[in-house]
C-alpha cells in the first residue's frame, strides 16, 4: 500500500513533460522503474484478497461465505463508482465514473461467491484456465460493435475504454475483471495453505516453488516472444533500454507475463518473510491492518494536497475545468520533477501513520457491524 501511494502521488504531481513511463521513447529507466515497482500492488491486493476470503470460510457456513462475499463485492463496487470517481476527479457531476481495482476485486468476489459451492480442485482448475490462457484472446478476431463487444471488453479486454453514459457522462473501465479474478481464486485456493493447522515449512515451500516457477516461465516466455503479452519486447538503443523493453509488461488487461512477473517475486517474499519481526514491519503492518480506509484516505489526501499546490503555485478557478481533461485541478503546466514527487509521497504516508493505528486499534476494540466494510 505504500508503494502504491508513490503511483498514485506520480499520477496526480508529476509534470506533462514527463510522459508516460512505459513510453520507450521518452521514458528513463528510473522514470519507468518507478512506474514498474508499483506493478506489483494491484495483483498482490487480488491476490491476498482470495486468501481473505479462504480464511473467512473458515469462519462462516457455505450460505454465510456467499453473503458475505455477494455483499463485500458489491459495496466495493459501489465505493469505485461514487467515493473513488469523486475522489479522482473531483467532478460533482459524475461526469466521468471510473472502474479501478475495486470494481476488479468487487466483481471477482461476486464471481468467487457464485464458486464458492465448488472443491477447491474445481476453483484451482477455473482459476489456472484463466490466468494462464486469456492470452489466447491475443489471438482471436473479436467483435468491434455492439453488445458483444461491450461484455467482451468490460469483462476481458479493458485497458482504459470509455462507454457514453447519455450526453456528458462517461464510464471508463481500466480493468478487465475476468483476468483479475483467476487471480483471485487461486489466492482463494493458496489460502488453504494459510489455516493454523497447516504445516508452516511446507506452505513456505509450495510458496516459494510456485514463485520460483512463475519467474521461470516469465523469463523463458518473455525472452523468446512466445506467449504471454501482446507487447513483445525489442532490442532497444541501450543495454539499459532493452532491459526496460523486456520488463515493460501489459497490466491492462493483465497479460500472464505481467501476472507472472509480479506474482512470482511476490509468493517467492511471501515464504521469506512471514515471520519477519522488526520495527519496520510494524510500521508497515500499521498500514495492512486498515486496507480500505487507507486506500481511500490516501487519495483524498493526495488531491487535497493537488489542491492546495495548485493555487499555491499561481494556478486560478478559471485553471480548475479543463476541456477534455477528466481530473479537476490538473492544468497541463501543473507539476514537479521525480525528486519532489517522492518527497510529496513520503509526507503523504507520513502524515498517515497516526490516523491509521488509531483506526487499527479502534477496530480491534469495538465490535460494530460497519466495521467488516471499513
Amino acid at each position: 500500500m505504500v508503494i502504491m501511494t508513490l503511483d498514485h502521488t506520480r499520477d496526480f504531481f508529476i509534470h506533462a513533460g514527463y510522459g508516460s513511463p512505459t513510453n520507450l521513447a521518452t521514458t528513463t529507466p528510473v522514470y519507468f522503474f518507478t512506474r514498474w515497482i508499483t506493478h506489483f500492488c494491484a495483483p498482490t491486493f487480488v491476490f491476498l484478497s482470495g486468501v481473505s476470503a479462504y480464511l473467512a470460510s473458515t469462519r462462516r457456513s457455505p450460505g454465510e461465505l456467499r453473503a458475505f462475499l455477494l455483499k463485500r463485492g458489491l459495496w466495493l463496487i459501489l465505493a469505485e463508482m461514487f467515493f473513488m470517481s469523486f475522489a479522482l476527479t473531483l467532478n460533482l457531476q459524475f461526469n466521468m465514473i471510473v472502474l479501478l481495482v475495486l470494481w476488479a476485486i468487487g466483481f471477482s468476489m461476486i464471481l468467487l461467491a457464485l464458486l464458492s459451492h465448488a472443491s477447491l480442485k474445481v476453483i484451482a482448475v477455473v482459476g489456472c484456465a484463466i490466468f494462464f490462457w486469456h492470452n489466447i484472446l491475443d489471438f482471436v478476431q473479436l467483435p468491434k460493435t455492439g453488445a458483444a463487444n461491450f461484455f467482451i471488453t468490460m469483462f476481458l479486454t479493458a485497458s482504459g475504454a470509455a462507454f457514453p453514459l447519455g450526453k456528458d457522462r462517461v464510464l471508463l473501465d481500466a480493468y478487465a475483471v475476468i483476468p483479475w479474478t483467476g487471480v483471485m481464486l487461486l489466492g482463494y485456493v493458496f489460502g488453504a495453505m494459510f489455516r493454523s493447522s497447516f504445516d508452516v515449512g511446507r506452505r513456505r515451500y509450495i510458496l516459494r516453488l510456485t514463485g520460483l516457477s512463475l519467474i521461470i516461465l516469465f523469463v523463458l516466455l518473455r525472452y523468446f516472444n512466445l506467449y504471454g503479452d501482446p507487447s513483445p519486447w525489442s532490442t532497444q538503443k541501450t543495454s539499459v533500454m532493452s532491459v526496460v523493453s523486456f520488463f515493460n509488461t501489459t497490466k491492462s488487461p493483465p497479460s500472464l507475463m505481467y501476472l507472472c512477473m509480479t506474482l512470482g517475486p511476490v509468493l517467492v517474499l511471501l515464504s521469506l518473510i512471514e515471520n519477519v519481526k522488526s520495527k519496520f514491519a510494524d510500521v508497515l503492518i500499521v498500514y495492512g491492518n486498515v486496507p480500505f480506509v487507507y486506500y481511500f484516505t490516501h487519495i483524498y489526501l493526495i488531491r487535497f494536497f493537488d489542491i492546495v499546490v495548485f493555487f499555491a503555485t499561481g494556478h486560478n478557478t478559471g485553471q480548475i475545468a479543463i476541456p477534455n481533461q477528466p481530473f479537476f485541478f490538473q492544468p497541463p503546466d501543473f507539476g514537479f520533477s521525480l525528486p519532489i514527487v517522492y518527497l510529496i509521497w513520503l509526507l503523504i504516508v507520513i502524515m498517515l501513520y497516526f490516523p491509521c493505528r488509531w483506526y487499527g486499534n479502534y477496530k480491534r476494540t469495538h465490535q460494530q457491524w460497519w466495521l467488516s466494510y471499513l
